[in-house]
């Protein structure tokens, strides 16, 4: 059977030696054939495998490093985005110190810092690099966000304060008519009736027992009867400013009494030398009359540009 045939394979040594033979089957040699084949193609089956498994994960790579760009570009422009956001309220900042008069800030302006565009091997620390430098800005912005933040609330109450003080001292200066729409009967003037001298108030028309009121803020120091002003209020402003109030028939307020502007403290009459009802409003400063015209229907002007 061609399965039975035999080949017989001779060394024959070059001096003569001892003529080695050897007998194959030719089952042996399909059988090594066979498996040389096997190996080969499983060496080829492998290598192909190891190109295919090389390829996917070049192309696993490739993903992962355009994700990774992506995500570097969006973390890019988030950052870019803070930068500006930081440059906006240290402008605002700078802004604020100029409105309140506050000292510029000794701290050197943050220059804007270069893009971190994605750039192989180089990307993730110039990235950290990025964020790092932001970071210590904005704690910096942020610390001075919140001394601004106190400076202005304190500069805000200081000028709180000063307007306060400013409208206590508006408060305290004559500013109103003490008997509601009255006209002046008699001017802070020369006159020769009812007697030749200098009048150093005026003579306001009013009925008997109408309401008095105190034209500014202050202290009654004086309520009782004074000679010719007979019935006399006297109303301490504490700004060198005090208003008289004569003619009385009754007075409202105690001695040492503090009043409000527009306060009723007593009703007219016509005690003194008065030829009738009327009220004498009298305005001295730093002790000496001064005409109250004027102050009848608010501060005059002179006065409110005087103030501090």
């Amino acid at each position: 059977m061609i399965n039975d045939q035999r080949y017989y394979v001779k060394i024959v040594p070059e001096k003569g030696e001892t003529v080695h033979r050897f007998q194959i089957r030719r089952r042996h040699i399909a059988a090594a054939l066979g498996a040389l084949a096997f190996v080969i193609l499983g060496s080829l089956g492998f290598a192909l495998a190891e190109v295919v498994r090389a390829r996917m994960e070049v192309a696993h790579l490739a993903a992962q490093a355009a994700v990774q760009q992506a995500s570097l570009r969006q973390i890019d422009r988030q950052t870019e985005n803070l930068r500006k956001q930081l440059q906006h309220v240290q402008k605002q900042n700078t802004e604020i110190r100029q409105l309140i008069g506050a000292p510029a800030s000794s701290a050197p302006a943050n220059k804007p810092a270069g893009k971190t565009s994605w750039v192989r091997g180089q990307s993730l620390r110039a990235v950290a690099a990025r964020v790092e430098v932001l970071s210590a800005e904005g704690q910096a912005i942020s610390h001075e966000s919140d001394s601004m933040r106190r400076l202005a609330m304190r500069v805000l109450n200081i000028h709180h304060l000063r307007d306060l003080a400013r409208a206590q001292l508006i408060a305290a200066i004559p500013s109103i008519d003490p008997v509601d729409g009255a006209y002046i009967i008699g001017c802070y003037c020369y006159r020769t009736y009812p007697d030749v001298e200098f009048h150093p108030g005026v003579d306001l028309a009013a009925n008997y027992g109408e309401t008095v009121h105190a034209t500014a803020a202050g202290v009654v120091v004086a309520n009782g009867y004074d000679g010719g002003y007979g019935i006399k209020i006297d109303l301490d402003h504490g700004n060198g400013y005090h208003t008289w109030y004569a003619h009385l028939s009754q007075v409202l307020v105690q001695v040492g009494a503090h009043v409000y502007k527009g306060e009723p403290i007593g009703l007219v009459g016509a005690t003194g030398f008065a030829t009738g009802p009327h009220l004498h409003y009298q305005i001295m400063y730093q002790g000496h009359p001064v005409d109250p015209t004027p102050y009848l229907h608010g501060v005059p002007a002179n006065v409110l540009a005087a103030l501090p």
